[in-house]
């Protein structure tokens, strides 16, 4: 093939790279390059960020690339297809993966077929698939005499770190999210919460919101607040719009959360059915933004995996508080949240924290 057909070839390859790669790497080198190609995949969706480098015995680059979302090519594929469109020869190469690799048929074809018709030598990859279905692939590929390794790497556990928790525990990973006073006040006495944070913060949340899969509240902030609830970082619509889900029994027909579709309502007040509705529909990261029903429900549940709350140097004296009563009665049992970070956006402050293990 003629060098300008190559490149133009490499260029529509699924998960083409079209930067020139870097220079022979080690194992551990590859690692960190699979990484990073990882990040340009898509934080939401059903599937994990993956990305794959093939290395020559030397260290030399032979293919790279990375999932680009559901439907799409897997980065183990996409780094074939890369390799086949440079003119490499990967027969005994090392495929260098963040994730192990599947061993299922989903929306694409197993993983461990690509590699093992494309004659890979060997594998490593720095997280073990969790999927029910999915999973196993190290195996598979040991079994048929293809050296599969397990080298576990932070960086890779960190990209995929709610993807992972979601899929142990079959259900959503889910976000609470809230903007709050200083006293821990969600809205004034009359209502009103329009703007509690500064455009800093409401920035930040915009683009969280265009990470995730889904955001739900309950129909009392729809009829009170009539939030559209998008993603707007930049003021602009992002491309990735999050479902939109709003949870009660009340009728909020006309609001504008249900302006353009994308939205669902769930006639339950039950986070573990609203959740189980939501996996159903590959939901796989859940903000729950409130308000103080709905958020304490989660609370209540144990189904809250991580907190954001945007709190503001502002004070109210009265109005609804963040969350309603707990059933804690004892400053023992309080919730306490781990891996706390803090964040100034603006005159606000973002506080996060972790309220499960492992994840």
């Amino acid at each position: 093939m003629p060098d300008d057909a190559r490149a133009r070839a490499r260029d529509d390859a699924p998960g083409a790279v079209t930067e020139a790669s870097p220079g022979p790497l080690t194992a551990a080198e590859g690692m960190d390059r699979a990484v990073a190609l990882a990040r340009r995949g898509p934080a939401y969706g059903p599937n994990p960020r993956v990305g794959c480098v093939l290395l020559a015995a030397d260290g030399t680059v032979l293919g790279e690339g990375w999932h680009r979302g559901a439907g799409t090519p897997h980065a183990e594929v996409a780094a074939i297809a890369d390799a086949a469109a440079r003119g490499s020869d990967i027969a005994g190469a090392t495929a260098v993966v963040t994730l192990e690799p599947c061993a299922h048929t989903g929306r694409t074809g197993p993983c461990v077929d690509a590699l093992t018709q494309a004659s890979i030598g060997t594998v490593v990859y720095a997280v073990a698939d969790p999927g029910d279905a999915s999973s196993g692939g190290g195996e598979v590929l040991r079994g048929r005499g293809i050296r599969a390794t397990l080298v576990p790497h932070e960086g890779a556990h960190a990209l995929n770190r709610r993807w992972l928790a979601a899929m142990r525990a079959h259900r959503p990973y889910v976000i609470a999210k809230w903007a709050s006073t200083l006293d821990g006040r969600m809205a004034a006495a009359d209502g009103t919460s329009f703007w509690i944070t500064g455009e800093e913060a409401r920035e930040h949340a915009h683009r969280v919101r265009a990470s995730v899969d889904a955001i739900a509240v309950g129909t009392g902030t729809v009829m009170i607040d009539d939030p559209s609830l998008t993603a707007r970082p930049g003021g602009k619509q992002a491309d990735h719009q999050p479902l939109r889900v709003v949870v009660g029994h009340t009728d909020t027909t006309g609001k504008r959360v249900w302006e353009g579709g994308g939205a669902v309502a769930i006639d339950s007040r039950d986070p573990h059915e609203i959740l189980a509705q939501l996996w159903a529909r590959e939901v796989r990261t859940l903000i729950v933004e409130g308000g103080p029903t709905l958020l304490s429900a989660f609370l209540r549940a144990g189904l809250v995996d991580e907190l954001n709350a945007y709190i503001a140097p502002a004070l109210l004296g009265a109005g609804p508080s963040v969350v309603d009563d707990l059933g804690i009665g004892t400053m023992a049992d309080s919730l306490r949240g781990q891996a706390v970070t803090s964040e100034r956006l603006g005159a606000d402050t973002l506080v996060t924290a972790l309220l499960t293990e492992g994840v």
